[in-house]
């Protein structure tokens, strides 16, 4: 898959709501309710992060849930393509990009979603025909008046802004004409996770779904 179509189909991914749930999800039992709960509230799409023996797992889990997109995030290596495609991973998110890693998301048709922190990243990631990004680490770089600036002489790209995005600043973010939508992690917070409870869940990503972008 070439890196435009890869764009069109992330940038398709990243229109369907405003926010895209990270999760770290520690009991792959707890991946399919968890999926379930999000995706009733109106949060289709899933990263799930590859920081946890269970990630591959859930990704397996979250795949047969319906109108639920599952991705793998924290793609560091060829070999985390791989073993996220094989799991049902319908595309990818990493911190940065490396060309090892762009060739094989590209060999594996795995729409990515590829971190870039700086102009000059995302003008090397544009050059290779990746106009839609995720912007890492969000908050730490700089946050919305970065990524404003950032945009004004780079119209061309559309970021997911992610790390450090909470209910308390999306909105900032999600109101920048280069902004597609919002990666975030507060909806689907550890402790409500541990206990199971997953209307919590659901009632916080209706209250994700609904901000406007």
């Amino acid at each position: 898959m070439t890196p435009e179509k890869m764009s069109e189909k992330t940038e398709e991914l990243c229109r369907l709501a405003p926010i895209i749930p990270v999760l770290v999800v520690d009991d792959a039992r707890h991946a399919r309710p968890l999926a379930e709960a999000l995706v009733a509230g109106g949060l289709p799409v899933l990263e799930v992060t590859l920081r946890t023996p269970a990630a591959l797992d859930a990704i397996r889990e979250m795949a047969g849930v319906d109108g639920g997109v599952v991705g793998a995030g924290t793609l560091l290596t060829p070999e985390d393509v791989r073993a996220a495609k094989e799991a049902g991973a319908r595309f990818g998110v990493s911190p940065g990009a490396t060309d090892r890693l762009l060739t094989a998301c590209e060999n594996a048709d795995l729409p990515l979603l590829p971190g870039a922190a700086t102009a000059s990243e995302a003008l090397a990631l544009l050059e290779r025909g990746y106009r839609v990004q995720k912007f890492f680490p969000a908050e730490a770089s700089g946050g919305a008046p970065a990524l404003k600036a950032i945009g004004a002489p780079i119209p061309q790209v559309r970021f997911c802004p992610t790390g450090g995005v909470s209910l308390a600043n999306a909105s900032d973010y999600l109101s920048l004409p280069n902004v597609l939508c919002a990666g975030g992690s507060w909806v689907a917070p550890k402790d409500l996770v541990q206990r199971g409870d997953w209307s919590g869940i659901e009632a916080l990503a209706k209250e994700a779904s609904a901000l406007s972008r």
